[in-house]
């Protein structure tokens, strides 16, 4: 596999961080520095800042009910937490599969698999999610429609599923996963969305996790 892509999976950095890692001469491979784009097999030995790296044996999968007012970072961002502070520390190094914004709640996942991630966070994959929002005023009916054939955004189309509607309550199914999609979508049509919980992923759902909770899960069938 591609040195970035190894670094990512023993270390619990992103793609990015490890690519950061690798060009600022941190990463050797046999005690020689590796260059962006390099291939490395499990035999070798790769080290970070001098620290040997290895492949986890076994995967990890997490879900947490991510309360509103944290961010999805293992950077603090101003006076606001983040995720991990809700982890115990073996759990730390995993990394979000996508993202919810510090305003936004519901279902995260987190892995220490990078194939998982890329299944569940790559358009080409079309796996569904589902919100539960609260919007400043009742949906119309002419706005429902006009969802679900699409609401023109800078960064192109987007189509959201109108899976129930009642009032100011609406629950909606979305595949793709564009920076605050939700969000803009409905701000596009003159809404402000006054809370977004994200449900499920895939076959993934909350269930009865608590806000601020957290529990491992398997894979899915779908996933195996």
């Amino acid at each position: 596999m591609r040195i970035n892509q190894f670094v990512a999976a023993a270390s619990g950095l992103s793609r990015r961080g490890a690519d950061a890692a690798v060009a600022a001469g941190r990463v050797t491979i046999e005690n020689q520095p590796a260059q962006t784009g390099q291939l490395v097999t499990d035999a070798q030995q790769v080290q970070l800042d001098g620290q040997p790296l290895a492949l986890p044996t076994a995967h990890t999968y997490l879900v947490l009910n991510k309360p509103t007012g944290y961010v999805t970072s293992r950077v603090q961002q101003g006076t606001h937490p983040t995720i991990y502070e809700l982890l115990p520390p073996e759990y730390r190094s995993l990394r979000p599969v996508g993202r919810l914004d510090q305003e936004s709640c519901g279902l995260l996942l987190l892995t220490d698999d990078g194939a998982f991630i890329h299944r569940h966070t790559h358009p080409s994959f079309d796996k569904a999610k589902t919100y539960q929002l609260t919007l400043d005023q009742p949906l119309t009916l002419g706005h429902q429609r006009q969802l679900e054939s699409g609401v023109r955004l800078k960064d192109g189309l987007s189509r959201l599923t109108a899976i129930k509607v009642n009032g100011r309550d609406v629950v909606v199914g979305l595949s793709e996963g564009r920076n605050r999609q939700i969000r803009r979508t409905f701000g596009a049509l003159g809404y402000r969305v006054d809370r977004l919980e994200r449900t499920q992923m895939g076959s993934y759902t909350l269930g009865n996790l608590a806000e601020g909770a957290w529990r491992l899960t398997e894979l899915t069938p779908e996933d195996v």
